[in-house]
């Protein structure tokens, strides 16, 4: 009689999950294999748009792109990262190809008030973060 060997696989990562420090869940999302969310605010000093795109890649967190309106303060390529400068035809600049994994595929981010609008896009909807959580640190977990 032939013995059978099941493997236990982890399950793909395929939920995107927003939670406060304390662990209250504000927003879970599906985010299968090369799905892309992009996380947008206004910037603090012009107000312009700003955005960084994640995809999830074999069930990672990968920082893929950034939109950037302008080269304001804090804005513009980083030294050490990679990526390359296009043109974006709606003004402004994408860096693209960044290719950066997130650590332990969690993102801390302080949300903003009303006036930074903190956004998330995913699937075709965009949430309004900054009516969710302004001013509180939150974690976007992909799980």
């Amino acid at each position: 009689m032939a013995a059978l060997l099941l493997t236990a696989l982890p399950a793909a990562a395929d939920t995107l999950t927003i939670e406060t420090a304390d662990g209250r869940v504000l927003l879970t999302e599906r985010a299968p294999e090369g799905a892309e969310w992009c996380l947008s605010w206004n910037h603090s000093v012009t107000g312009g748009d700003v955005a960084d795109c994640f995809v999830n890649r074999e069930g990672r967190m990968i920082l893929s792109r950034s939109y950037l309106h302008d080269f304001s303060a804090g804005l513009g390529e980083v030294e050490g990262r990679g990526g390359r400068l296009a043109n974006a035809p709606e003004g402004g600049y994408w860096l693209e190809g960044i290719d950066e994994p997130v650590p332990d595929d969690a993102l801390p981010v302080r949300i903003g008030q009303p006036s930074t609008d903190h956004r998330l896009t995913l699937g075709g909807r965009q949430h309004r973060l900054s009516s969710l959580a302004a001013g509180k640190r939150v974690y976007l977990r992909l799980e």
